[in-house]
């Protein structure tokens, strides 16, 4: 017998996707949604409707960023004069680019792969964006070295692995350098979550 999923469930559902979202936090977020009076739910709902209109993805690093002018598709990063050309910084997110750019640690180009890759996945590219790095490398003149800055976990390892074999045939014959975040991170690290020294250090440390 077939049974039509309620509205808690589908709610339940939709918070498991969050990152780091499991069975019983998406529950305890939908009951909390019931607590509140109708105002809030409304507010909500229509807040999460202004952010897609607010936001724009740039088309250089993939961050999302607050544009005013829909036309525009480079965020403040990438558009820094000031930067170093020279280093290109890969993360996992747009929250690991966040707290390193917070830190002040780094000033090069930064881009953001979208994701890591699952140890048994087979269709690899569809869950990265392996291909888009690849081309940007290509079209930077001034690049120097490219440092992989994934969190310290197998599959993080292991995405650093992927990526090192698919970017080698470019960089080798461009004689760009490869390097990933040396000590400084403890294994399991999310690099969000990292505070400034720790990162500092992981950055003066790679290899």
């Amino acid at each position: 017998m077939n049974f039509k999923m309620n509205t808690i469930e589908k709610l339940t559902e939709i918070f498991k996707e969050f990152p780091g979202i499991g069975e019983r936090q998406a529950k305890r977020f939908v009951y909390f949604l019931m607590s509140k009076n109708g105002s809030y739910s409304e507010n909500l709902s229509l807040m999460i409707k202004e952010l897609k209109k607010d936001t724009a993805q740039c088309t250089e690093c993939f961050k999302f960023f607050l544009s005013d002018n829909k036309k525009e598709d480079v965020c403040e990063i990438c558009t820094d004069a000031n930067a170093d050309t020279s280093v290109l910084l890969v993360v996992e997110k747009d929250s690991d680019l966040e707290s390193i750019h917070k830190s002040r640690i780094y000033n090069g180009k930064y881009f953001i792969l979208g994701g890591l890759v699952p140890i048994v996945e087979k269709n690899t590219n569809t869950k990265i964006r392996i291909s888009e790095l690849i081309s940007k490398i290509k079209k930077e003149k001034n690049l120097k070295e490219i440092i992989l800055a994934f969190s310290l976990n197998p599959q993080g390892n292991h995405t650093d692995f992927y990526v090192r074999n698919q970017l080698k045939p470019v960089t080798e014959s461009l004689g760009i350098k490869i390097s990933s975040l040396g000590k400084g991170l403890s294994t399991g690290t999310e690099l969000e979550y990292s505070d400034n020294d720790t990162l500092k250090n992981a950055l003066k440390n790679r290899q």
